[in-house]
């Protein structure tokens, strides 16, 4: 399979994970970009918001996971992809790029493997809580941007009336 179909079932896999049953309560955004015009721009695949509830406390509580979707150890050992701006941090790739680059993954990332068949997301390394240097509402709007990107691209229309 090639590094680009990989990629993508990787991606399909994780959105199936991240929301089973795409419900409208999760809050997730894909391609996430930080700092867009200058020359340390930052995009993370995926990006997930919990809160524990949405009252105001809630949402200022809440905890961000990021997601960076790794189809080789090539792509592992590339500069690219390694933005890890949340609470909680995993990477995401086939168990032979996992076995390939373990001794390599830095201390508090968690990792998620897909199967062979491409059919099940499964946590082999969870991952502990960092401080993150962004605010919650910095984090939030910029979900917020990337998921409207991905409507507009989803009801066909690149103007925003």
């Amino acid at each position: 399979m090639w590094r680009k179909e990989i990629t993508k079932k990787l991606s399909e896999l994780l959105e199936r994970h991240l929301n089973p049953s795409n419900d409208s309560r999760i809050y997730t955004a894909k391609e996430v970009t930080f700092d867009y015009s200058s020359v340390d721009r930052v995009r993370v695949d995926y990006m997930q918001f919990k809160p524990p509830n949405t009252t105001i406390s809630g949402l200022e509580r809440g905890d961000f996971f990021c997601y960076e979707v790794k189809s080789s150890a090539e792509d592992f050992h590339s500069k690219h992809g390694h933005n890890f701006i949340g609470d909680y941090n995993y990477y995401v790739m086939p168990e032979a790029v996992y076995l390939a680059v373990k001794k390599e993954i830095p201390f508090g990332t968690g990792v998620y493997v897909a199967d062979n068949a491409f059919t099940h997301l499964e946590c082999v390394q969870a991952a502990r809580r960092k401080n993150r240097n962004r605010s919650n509402l910095e984090l939030l709007f910029m979900m917020y941007r990337s998921a409207l990107r991905d409507l507009y691209k989803f009801k066909g229309s690149d103007k925003r009336d």
